[in-house]
């Protein structure tokens, strides 16, 4: 007979940060609450807490920055703070048409260069953004999908442009214009297409990769040109 173990303090404390994660009830810049703060929630050793967030780290679904806390998702680029004094100067189309210059191209690289715990690290964030129920998830695990492709392709200067575009792409009005063209036909088309675009990154296929996240970036182009009422070319 086949015994159910008893889940351990760290795996506990794990479910318990994965539903506060999936509650999006968070900081701002989806800031965790400190250690001490998840101590007294959860009840438990601070050892274990240090444990399940260095697990979830190693996922690839939090980071640290020493003195700010602990975030979901990925981080962010500095360089992307450039992009702040343009955001007013340019439009959702005129990004993603820069989007579909660069990402197609981190894609590829991303599949030449990627590690084997990168990998999981990119079906994880797929899974979460497929499973994210409100329009706040939905940005952040997207966002961190890209950035980690982004980051796996490690080529220093595409990796700056592409954080600066993540930066203006942040744009709250641009989040919501995104929120609003949102279905549950076109979240399966996402998913469907984030899933292809990994699947190439992970066979090492540097063309299918290309393809894949063109195609991706302009099935968004296109919902977005709706959203915003117009066919013209950016």
């Amino acid at each position: 007979m086949n015994l159910i173990q008893p889940k351990g303090p760290q795996q506990q404390v794990r479910e318990r940060l994965l539903e506060l994660i999936q509650s999006g009830d968070l900081g701002s810049g989806g800031k965790l609450p400190t250690e001490r703060a998840l101590v007294d929630r959860f009840g438990v050793g601070r050892r274990f807490v240090r444990q399940a967030l260095d697990a979830l780290e190693t996922e690839g679904l939090v980071w640290r920055k020493q003195g700010k806390g602990t975030f979901v998702g990925q981080p962010t680029d500095p360089m992307g703070d450039l992009a702040a004094k343009i955001t007013g100067e340019t439009n959702a189309l005129e990004v993603m048409e820069a989007r579909l210059c660069i990402e197609p191209e981190l894609a590829a690289l991303c599949a030449q260069r990627v590690l084997p715990d990168e990998v999981t690290r990119l079906r994880i964030l797929v899974r979460r953004q497929w499973e994210a129920t409100d329009a706040q998830a939905m940005e952040l695990w997207d966002g961190s999908l890209h950035r980690l492709i982004a980051q796996c392709a490690r080529n220093r200067p595409l990796l700056t442009a592409y954080a600066m575009l993540d930066r203006i792409r942040s744009n709250p009005s641009w989040v919501q214009l995104r929120a609003r063209g949102r279905t549950e036909t076109s979240l399966q088309v996402t998913h469907n297409e984030h899933t292809t675009v990994v699947d190439a990154i992970e066979a090492g296929h540097a063309e299918a990769a290309r393809v894949a996240m063109r195609d991706h970036l302009e099935t968004r182009r296109t919902a977005l040109r709706n959203g915003l009422g117009t066919d013209s070319t950016p």
